[in-house]
């Protein structure tokens, strides 16, 4: 913690504030949070075609995957609509009250599932939609929390942890799958039926977001709410500009829905590739992202090197990934592909929430919302591409989806003003502590 943290901070109208940093253990929270969330969406994703193929009876296996499809854009979708808007409403009235208020929405709307006059077909849409929009107010909101309130020597780490967190919870979701397949039954004492291990899958994500939602309310100290300090502290830029972090987030985020949706159908599609490798090749492509960003966790390698030739890096491999996916479908080859596309994706989502975490604390929750609205956009529409181009070009499809990232590529290099500190935010990062020329203590 700076010296300005622990002595506290003298403003304009001579009262002294308080800038609350966040402790290890609020930390943990808030990426179990995180966690929580990325979690109970992996676990339904699993039991769901067994539970909408019960809701429609006599409907063949592509129209409930297509229905699959649908629910999955349906939730981007809400993630899309709400992240704007939260990042708003945290800026003004508090990022931990949103906070909680989103984990009580997740709760609800996974519960109200369980309500037999709900779950039915559009019923499940309007809930998957409710819960993509109350998870818009965790996970921005979370990232803009610990921007805000943790020491830039330290942000790297913690932001590499968050989304470390992330990923650990969509590979922790089918764990949580099969022990709903197996505690199904149990809890509702009944036969087993192909609806239970989705309600299970509920129950028990609504089980630990309540756990979470608790945690947080205990942890978090209402000071974190407080904007004292705030007003104060000379206003930062975002590092790199805003609307090409956007545009960056929502292409990678959708050239990985559509990598990750063509594994999948590859699996459906070729005689030679079994849905036990597709989920194999999925399960590769969160444990290399994994990887990735515990080296920027451990290393701290976006304090050290240029956040261009970071993001540059992770577009070429995921570009050659992509071309070796759409050159041949040996298996060697495929697990190749999967693991450059995998780190290369891996290390520029990290680097975006990085350099948004720039901010000044007045627009944290806008910038952080933005992402997020850009991300769930791209995820939304690589969905729906993806699911075109694999049934026209098959696995050529990989290569078509190398050309959103070749356009980024040329864009970081051609206009690199784009993705570098101004002066003015470099000014403000090298001040040391002390006063500032207005007589200030600054941190």
């Amino acid at each position: 913690m700076t010296q300005a943290n622990s002595a506290g901070r003298r403003g304009r109208s001579g009262k002294t504030t308080e800038t609350v940093g966040l402790r290890p253990v609020q930390v943990a929270w808030l990426a179990g949070s995180v966690f929580i969330v990325s979690a109970g969406y992996g676990a339904l994703l699993p039991v769901l075609p067994a539970w909408l193929a019960s809701m429609m009876p006599g409907v063949n296996a592509k129209e409930v995957g297509r229905h699959v499809g649908f629910l999955s854009g349906v939730y981007a979708a809400g993630v899309l609509l709400g992240a704007p808007l939260w990042g708003m409403v945290s800026d003004r009235f508090g990022r931990g009250r949103i906070l909680i208020l989103g984990l009580v929405g997740y709760v609800v709307s996974l519960l109200l599932l369980l309500i037999p006059a709900l779950a039915s077909l559009w019923g499940v849409y309007a809930l998957r939609a409710t819960t993509g929009f109350f998870v818009a107010a965790v996970v921005p909101v979370v990232a803009a929390l610990v921007a805000e309130h943790t020491p830039e020597k330290q942000r790297a780490r913690r932001f590499a942890w968050l989304g470390a967190m992330s990923l650990l919870g969509f590979l922790f979701g089918p764990t949580l799958s099969a022990v709903a397949n197996g505690v199904g039954p149990w809890m509702a004492d009944a036969a087993p039926s192909s609806a239970l291990p989705a309600k299970a899958a509920l129950v028990l994500s609504a089980l630990l977001g309540g756990a979470m939602m608790l945690g947080l309310a205990w942890t978090l100290p209402a000071s974190l709410d407080a904007r004292t300090g705030v007003q104060d502290k000379p206003v930062g830029s975002v590092q790199g500009h805003p609307a090409a972090l956007l545009w960056l987030s929502g292409m990678v985020m959708f050239v990985l829905a559509g990598f990750e949706l063509g594994i999948v159908l590859q699996g459906q599609q070729s005689s030679a590739q079994s849905s036990r490798q597709a989920a194999i090749m999925l399960a590769e492509c969160s444990l290399v992202m994994l990887v990735v960003n515990a080296m920027l966790f451990i290393t701290s390698l976006l304090e050290k090197i240029s956040a261009r030739i970071l993001i540059g890096a992770g577009l070429l491999l995921a570009i050659i990934g992509l071309t070796v996916l759409a050159a041949d479908r040996s298996d060697a080859w495929m697990y190749l592909g999967v693991s450059l596309t995998s780190a290369g994706t891996g290390l520029v989502l990290p680097v975006i929430a990085y350099l948004a975490a720039s901010a000044s604390p007045q627009k944290l929750g806008v910038v952080m919302g933005g992402l997020a609205a850009a991300s769930g956009l791209g995820q939304t529409l690589g969905s729906a591409a993806g699911g075109w181009l694999f049934g026209a070009q098959a696995h050529l499809s990989f290569g078509w989806l190398t050309l959103p990232l070749v356009l980024m590529l040329v864009l970081l290099l051609t206009r690199p003003r784009s993705w570098s500190v101004n002066g003015g935010a470099l000014a403000t990062r090298q001040q040391p502590i002390g006063k500032r020329p207005d007589g200030e203590v600054s941190s």
